[in-house]
């Protein structure tokens, strides 16, 4: 949801920048089921371009219409798209549609929480019914500082409203450590999934981050260099140089970090038992719980032969791993097929 929020935050910034309004479109609230749950959010701009979806895609062409008399009157409006008639899923869809005009304020402090990796809060207020208020419209909430999205300073406190509220929690980071071309496959598999992506190069490699187009950041440095701060939370790390001896530096590093999540070493089974039995000798009292967060050989048994494959085993298993789900076939699973509490 971070993610998509940062794409909304900069396609704002660019229209801003030309005078262009925009909208912002958020499922609040959802009887039944759908494709997508409370708290997608798509921005549209008053010459149509959309960033970012509600749903599969069958829904926004009647949002973009119903952004019509928005653009128009500045007076949000909740939408009703009952899927029971119209779409292959069985609920009803609220959708909240209102001016999106953050204060410079605002930006401001949203991309420091981008940047710092903090935590911040989206609360819509509105009433379950096709309808227009001008009392209707979201906050965000930062730091226990409150703004509005439509950049006024004072707020209005709607007692007699429902608010749908969400934590928005820092975007998912994965650090690869390695350089050859099974890195760009799964660099580039992992920014489509909306993760920030970190490739480790030791200090002697040439290759610059010109090789990883998809990575947010590509380092020269030395296992500890790199794990000179505490790893941030919402992180995995992958060990992929097809290097026994650069694997156990890092290996031996990263046993050290408390905060870490996951980590996946590529390579065979003869291969991390060599790894596992040299870090244990070096370290007879390391900490279970570590050993318990080693994901190798990496990755889901998917039949997987290709690069590109073998990036798509690793980041489902990673995926899997950090939203504590046991990967199955979704026709076994009885009931719904989300967490997600249905009303």
């Amino acid at each position: 949801m971070t993610y998509e929020f940062k794409k909304i935050l900069k396609a704002y910034k660019e229209a801003e920048s030309k005078n262009i309004k925009t909208v912002l479109a958020s499922v609040v609230l959802l009887k039944g089921s759908s494709y997508r749950k409370p708290g997608v959010r798509m921005l549209i701009d008053e010459e149509g371009k959309m960033t970012g979806a509600v749903s599969g895609g069958c829904v926004e062409k009647e949002v973009l219409r119903q952004a019509d008399s928005v653009f128009k009157t500045e007076i949000a409006k909740v939408m009703i798209y009952d899927g029971r008639y119209r779409l292959g899923c069985d609920g009803k869809i609220y959708i909240l549609i209102e001016i999106f005009k953050p204060s410079v304020k605002l930006v401001r402090e949203l991309e420091k929480c981008f940047n710092e990796r903090k935590y911040f809060t989206f609360k819509s207020w509105f009433k379950p019914e096709f309808s227009e208020d001008k009392n209707y419209g979201s906050e965000i909430i930062i730091e226990n500082v409150t703004y509005s999205i439509k950049g006024i300073d004072t707020m209005t406190y709607k007692t007699n409203y429902q608010y749908y509220k969400q934590i928005l929690e820092p975007v998912f980071i994965l650090i690869i450590v390695g350089g050859e071309h099974d890195v760009f496959y799964l660099s580039k598999t992992a920014s489509n999934l909306g993760w920030e992506v970190e490739v480790v190069l030791s200090l002697s490699d040439i290759r610059t981050a010109s090789d990883y187009p998809d990575a947010d950041r590509v380092l020269h440095v030395s296992a500890s260099q790199l794990m000179k701060n505490d790893l941030p939370k919402n992180t995995a790390v992958i060990l992929m140089t097809h290097n026994y001896a650069i694997d156990l530096k890092f290996l031996k590093v990263l046993s050290e970090k408390k905060a870490l999540e996951y980590l996946g070493i590529l390579g065979s089974v003869k291969r991390k038992e060599a790894l596992l039995n040299e870090l244990i000798e070096s370290n007879p009292e390391i900490n279970d719980d570590f050993l318990s967060k080693i994901y190798a050989p990496v990755g889901l048994d998917l039949g997987a032969e290709t690069p590109e494959e073998i990036a798509l085993s690793i980041c489902a298993e990673i995926l899997s791993v950090s939203r504590k789900r046991k990967p199955d076939l979704l026709r076994l699973k009885p009931g719904s097929i989300h967490s997600f509490k249905e009303i």
